[in-house]
């Protein structure tokens, strides 16, 4: 059975930690969409070709492969912002879009989560998610995590939002039949069963449907 589940959102509102266990609950196959781009942005960084350079980064994600996404460090704020600078460039975009949507389709349902994958990847997927939170919460959580002056944090998190919601290419944006979910105020429990919830009725619709 085929069943995606897209889940989209801003840096540190959530999505990657509902993602994983909503895949972990329903058997799903999980896809941290944003591992793809931070893993080109840190192999463009280190090859010094210039990580603005269109065409060496197309080529780079076209070279990816699926122990690239182990790398240590990925998951760093200069991996971060690494990422977003080459998630603007649309060859970027281009080459890594088949490898994301075979992984969507795959048998036995998918979870991915990212910032364009209920509007530009997976547009027909079952169930789209929206999971967002304040600027304050989600820099507070990047601040916990990373350490450093909170007050840079911030003004990283919001320089993001910017990058992301204003690039030409895929744009982040909430999908119109995409389910809100604000973590701002939630536990890391309750906002899992409201995610959880939410695909096992769409899960149910489908398989029942003749």
């Amino acid at each position: 059975m085929k069943f995606t589940v897209a889940i989209d959102g801003p840096a540190a509102a959530g999505k990657g930690t509902i993602g994983r266990a909503v895949a972990a609950h329903f058997g799903f196959a999980h896809l941290d969409t944003g591992l793809l781009y931070r893993a080109v942005g840190m192999r463009a960084l280190e090859d010094g070709r210039g990580i603005l350079d269109p065409h060496w980064a197309a080529t780079i994600a076209r070279r990816l492969r699926p122990e690239d996404l182990e790398v240590p460090g990925l998951r760093s704020a200069v991996a971060g912002r690494a990422a977003s600078k080459v998630a603007a460039l649309p060859e970027v975009r281009k080459a890594l879009l088949k490898f994301q949507r075979d992984f969507a389709r795959r048998e036995g349902g998918a979870v991915l989560d990212g910032r364009d994958i209920g509007t530009v990847i997976c547009p027909e997927a079952e169930v789209k998610l929206f999971v967002t939170a304040s600027d304050e919460v989600r820099a507070e959580r990047r601040w916990r995590e990373l350490g450093g002056d909170y007050e840079a944090v911030l003004a990283d998190v919001r320089a993001r939002d910017r990058r992301d919601s204003e690039r030409a290419a895929a744009p982040m944006r909430m999908a119109a039949d995409a389910l809100l979910l604000d973590t701002s105020d939630l536990t890391i429990d309750a906002a899992v069963a409201e995610a959880v919830a939410h695909v096992q009725s769409r899960f149910d619709a489908v398989r029942d449907r003749p």
